[in-house]
């Protein structure tokens, strides 16, 4: 049994499907700067707590971060010459919005998941036969499983030559770009509108978030401030409902978006990462790490990742939406949104100290790796599963940093032998014990 946590989970938030109410949250006005402010004094927050972590982000190169508490700021910082005004690219992040279109055009009867993509892109729009082409859906699109061939070399191109057919849609996850930005002519030929325009009138005049969809090779790359951002995810929060309006239209469909959307990577739903699952994959690898995408962060957040760490998290039972904006975190690797993320609510967990629930002092971490020995993959048990970063050190004293996924890393690559290890846990403390290699 799990004996402590580094949140508490709140089981009415995570059972109910209900709405919040517009009385319940804040949503600020469509046009304008205004916007309320919470102290986070006043939600009993540690707030001698909030200097690392804007330090933390400042260090890793953050150019905005927002922290809405039920719809109001509790924490907006900016740095260097960014400002609220500042607009940056969302990368990956814009998935998810891509999510919520898709959505809002099958509530509003111009799109069909279900059906094969070809309805909409046309015969051809990829190099498969004509049979193995009608069997991908527009839901393949929205899950990452088409089954098109991801090892390509550019995995970007959407041109038919680089669409080409590796497995059944439906029996592979794989995080292929391609696929994905094909979606945007789904949408543009179902709703007659371009990708700007469909924003704008379904989501900017509604919600006051305004961005641009811009080409950067074969992408369309959205842009937008870090308060716009904050709009988007805070109508998430809210279900797709902004003050009253169903801006959605489509309950069932937002549950499907913010749950496991096929069994193959259960972290991941329509375009949006999701916490609390009992595996995950991680993008440009077919590994099933076992354990939640982000350990230090609530069970039920779901989030929009992109490259060099921008992040929208949602979580709806504490009334929380986290923005971070920037270039690439410092000392991070493969899947940086992933890992900077679950680092990241390290230092967030010790600033919502009510809602997440602080480890006693007193309290051993009781860390361990298993299994010992090791030939693959290794897993670093705590019970606070407050695992911030691990490194190893061999017989002849070399310094070799691990990656770790989930409080998972791999040691496949290591030469056979005995190996020191250190667990950093994110209050501060540091684990060492031996770790065996076999082959």
């Amino acid at each position: 049994m799990k004996k402590c946590m580094r949140r508490t989970i709140l089981p009415f938030a995570l059972l109910s499907i209900t709405r919040l109410s517009a009385q319940e949250i804040y949503f600020p006005p469509t046009t304008g700067t205004q916007w309320e402010t919470v102290d986070p004094a006043s939600l009993g927050w540690c707030t001698e707590n909030i200097p690392p972590l804007l330090d933390f982000l400042g260090d890793n190169n953050t150019k905005a971060f927002i922290i809405l508490k039920d719809g109001r700021i509790a924490i907006e910082e900016y740095y260097g010459t960014f400002t609220q005004d500042s607009a940056w690219y969302w990368a990956s992040a814009g998935k998810s919005l891509t999510a919520f279109l898709v959505g809002i055009a099958q509530a509003d009867g111009l799109v069909d998941i279900d059906l094969p993509s070809s309805t909409y892109l046309g015969e051809g729009w990829t190099s498969c036969t004509q049979e193995q082409e009608a069997a991908i859906t527009v839901r393949n699109q929205l899950t990452m499983t088409t089954g098109l061939d991801d090892g390509t070399t550019d995995t970007d191109c959407t041109d038919p030559a680089c669409l080409q057919y590796l497995a059944p849609p439906g029996t592979r996850w794989a995080y292929h770009n391609a696929p994905y930005t094909k979606l945007d002519g789904v949408l543009q030929a179902a709703t007659g509108q371009n990708l700007n325009s469909y924003v704008y009138t379904k989501l900017g005049l509604t919600t006051g978030m305004l961005g641009l969809y811009a080409p950067l090779g074969y992408n369309n790359v959205f842009f937008s401030t870090p308060r716009s951002m904050a709009r988007f995810g805070l109508l998430a929060l809210n279900r797709g409902v902004w003050t009253g309006n169903d801006i959605l239209g489509d309950d069932a469909y937002f549950e499907a978006m913010t749950t496991p959307s096929q069994t193959l990577n259960n972290s991941y739903g329509y375009l949006w990462w999701l916490n609390g699952q009992a595996s995950f994959m991680a993008p440009g690898s077919q590994i099933v790490f076992p354990g939640e995408l982000a350990p230090n962060a609530p069970a039920d957040m779901f989030s929009a990742l992109g490259k060099n760490g921008q992040q929208l998290n949602v979580v709806p039972s504490q009334g929380l939406v986290v923005v971070r904006m920037g270039d690439v975190p410092q000392g991070e690797g493969a899947a940086v949104a992933i890992l900077f993320n679950n680092n990241l609510w390290g230092y967030l967990n010790d600033v919502i100290c009510t809602s997440t629930g602080v480890i006693p002092q007193d309290e051993p971490h009781d860390v361990s790796l298993f299994p010992f020995p090791a030939s693959d993959l290794v897993r670093v048990n705590s019970n606070s599963r407050a695992v911030r970063s691990g490194e190893l050190f061999a017989s002849d004293g070399r310094h070799i940093p691990i990656e770790l996924y989930n409080n998972t890393f791999d040691v496949s690559a290591l030469a056979p032998g005995m190996y020191i290890s250190r667990i950093h846990l994110v209050d501060g403390s540091v684990h060492q014990q031996r770790l065996q290699v076999l082959r």
